[in-house]
C-alpha cells in the first residue's frame, strides 16, 4: 500500500464544497480513508479564520478613530489586493509551525507581529505602526486573538498523518488568463515554502462562478450560524474577487500534463491536481446532522472523491 498524501491542497470558488468535504474526511472511518482515498488522520488548516479576525480588526480601528488595516466596509473587498499574499504566507506559517507551541500569554501581540511580518513578505505596508493605536487595539482584540490561536493545529505531525489545506483564489469576472498578480492560484501557491510544495498534491472542487454565487447565497441564509460552513462572502467580492479563477488555465499550461506547474523561491515544482465535478451539487447535504445525510447522496459524493483521490495516487 501507498504512503498517504502528506498535504492536499483542497482548493476551489467559495461555496464549492471545500469545507462540506474536509467534514466528510473527518467523519469517515479511518479505514476507508486509507484505503480508498489515500488519506491518513487528516489535520486540517483554513485561512477563513483570518479573515473574520481581519474584519475583526478593521471594526475597531474605526472605532477608535484609526483607519482600518484590511477593509474599509464589510461588504467590499481588500483594500490592498496583496492581503491574499498576505492570507497564504500564514497559511504557510501554519503548516511549518505543526509541533510548535503557541504562546500562552499575549495572544494579540503574537497575532498582530504575525499580520506584519507576513504583510512585509509580500510588500504591503505595516497595518499597525502607531503604538499607541496598536496598543489600544491589542486590548479590544485580545479574546479574539487567544480563539484564533486555539484554533490553529499545533500538535506535532505524525507519520501517516495528511494535512489537508483550504483555501480559495480567484480574480475579476470577465478576467483574460493568465490572471494578475496578486489574484489567482498561480501567484498564491508561489508564496509556499519548498518544504511544503515538495510534498503536496491538489485537490480542486470544480463549480461554475455562477453556481458558485449561487450556492454563497444559499449558504448564508438568514439564521445560518456564521461559520465556516455556513458563512457568505459579500456579492461584491465575489464579482471583483472570485469572478473567475486560474485553476484550468493552469492546468491546460503545465508541462506536465495532471499537474499545475509552481515557480517559487527558484524552484519549479509539479504538483499532481484531479478536479472533483461538483458542477451538479454532491456536498451541500453535508451541512446537515450526519444522522440526516441520504445515504444515496453519501454514495454519489463519496464514488467522485474516490476516483479524484485515486487519480492523484496514480500520479500525472
Amino acid at each position: 500500500m501507498d504512503d498517504p498524501f502528506d498535504i492536499v491542497l483542497l482548493l476551489a470558488l467559495p461555496a464549492s464544497g471545500k469545507s462540506e468535504i474536509r467534514r466528510y474526511l473527518e467523519w469517515l472511518p479511518p479505514e476507508v480513508a486509507r484505503e480508498e482515498f489515500n488519506l491518513g488522520p487528516t489535520i486540517q488548516i483554513d485561512d477563513y479564520p483570518y479573515v473574520h479576525l481581519m474584519r475583526r480588526i478593521s471594526h475597531e480601528q474605526v472605532r477608535l478613530g484609526r483607519p482600518p488595516a484590511f477593509f474599509a466596509d464589510d461588504a467590499l473587498p481588500f483594500q490592498d489586493d496583496r492581503d491574499w499574499g498576505t492570507l497564504t504566507v500564514l497559511l504557510d506559517e501554519d503548516y511549518r509551525g505543526l509541533g510548535h507551541a503557541r504562546p500562552v500569554d499575549n495572544p494579540a501581540v503574537w497575532l498582530l507581529d504575525r499580520f506584519e511580518s507576513a504583510r512585509e513578505a509580500v510588500g504591503a505596508l505595516s497595518a499597525f505602526d502607531d503604538r499607541v493605536a496598536r496598543l489600544a487595539l491589542e486590548s479590544v482584540i485580545e479574546d479574539d486573538a487567544r480563539q484564533l490561536r486555539d484554533q490553529i493545529p499545533s500538535g506535532s505531525l505524525a507519520v501517516g498523518e495528511t494535512v489537508v489545506i483550504e483555501f480559495a483564489r480567484g480574480g475579476p469576472a470577465g478576467s483574460t488568463m493568465p490572471l494578475s498578480p496578486p489574484h489567482g492560484y498561480r501567484y498564491s501557491l508561489s508564496l509556499l515554502s519548498p518544504e511544503l510544495l515538495s510534498r503536496a498534491v491538489i485537490l480542486y472542487v470544480w463549480v461554475s462562478p455562477e453556481e458558485s454565487r449561487r450556492k454563497n447565497r444559499e449558504r448564508a441564509l438568514p439564521g445560518s450560524d456564521g461559520s465556516i460552513l455556513h458563512h457568505g462572502v459579500p456579492e461584491v467580492v465575489m464579482d471583483a474577487e472570485y469572478g473567475t479563477d486560474d485553476m484550468e488555465w493552469l492546468l491546460e499550461t503545465s508541462d506536465v500534463p495532471g499537474t499545475v506547474t509552481v515557480e517559487a523561491q527558484g524552484r519549479v515544482f509539479h504538483l499532481p491536481a484531479a478536479r472533483f465535478d461538483n458542477r451538479v451539487d454532491r456536498t451541500s447535504f453535508l451541512r446537515a446532522d450526519p444522522a440526516d445525510w441520504p445515504h444515496v447522496d453519501i454514495e454519489a459524493l463519496h464514488e467522485g472523491l474516490a476516483e479524484a483521490f485515486q487519480s492523484l495516487r496514480a500520479g500525472p
